[in-house]
């Protein structure tokens, strides 16, 4: 079974990607959602964020509030190295688990690694193959500026933080171009997942 990973930064259209390759067959391992439950139910991974970034990123009830955490770790680029240095072994643990149950269970050919950080956590090396969803700035700015879950500047300190997109693409096995309608990203995406098979 080949193991792929789905990347691409905010607004770029990954999630739209991952909804197709689903569709299409391949299992999907949602790593920003496992990271979340890690957040949520792995005390061990609980305590060392308190530890790290003290009584900011709790909520009244004494948990890790994700929205303090967001604020804290998107600061800036040391703040954010120290989140990833803490959560990414816990999701790597679990991406080999989940991968070693869906070989046993034999219903897919492709494994597919959806996660915004790919480069950044240095899981590319584990990888097969690496595909990168890109868009113009601009065209991103405005899908996340939609949706309406982060201001302008909250957004553009994000894509600072990551990985410029030009070294992404360089690095990548296959590009998914995110320009024009969403027929045409589909027939893109169905082109790159045509040559997995």
């Amino acid at each position: 079974m080949l193991k792929v990973a789905l990347t691409g930064g905010i607004g770029s259209g990954k999630s739209e990607v991952s909804a197709l390759f689903n569709k299409w067959g391949a299992y999907i391992f949602d790593a920003d959602k496992i990271a979340k439950q890690i957040l949520d139910k792995n005390k061990t991974a609980q305590k060392e964020l308190i530890l790290e970034f003290g009584s900011d990123v709790i909520s009244a009830e004494g948990i890790i509030d994700k929205k303090k955490l967001s604020r804290v770790a998107f600061q800036n680029e040391l703040n954010q190295l120290k989140l990833n240095t803490i959560i990414h072994p816990y999701v790597f643990k679990e991406i080999d688990l989940c991968f070693e149950s869906i070989i046993e269970k034999g219903n897919h050919d492709i494994f597919i690694v959806d996660a915004a950080l790919i480069y950044e956590s240095g899981a590319d090396i584990h990888m097969d193959y690496v595909i990168v969803v890109t868009s113009h700035l601009r065209i991103r700015t405005e899908r996340v500026m939609k949706k309406g879950d982060l201001s302008r500047d909250d957004f553009l300190k994000r894509v600072e933080l990551q990985w410029p997109e030009k070294d992404k693409i360089e690095m990548a096995d296959f590009i998914i171009y995110n320009n024009a309608s969403k027929d045409e990203l589909k027939k893109e995406a169905k082109k790159v997942y045509n040559q997995l098979q």
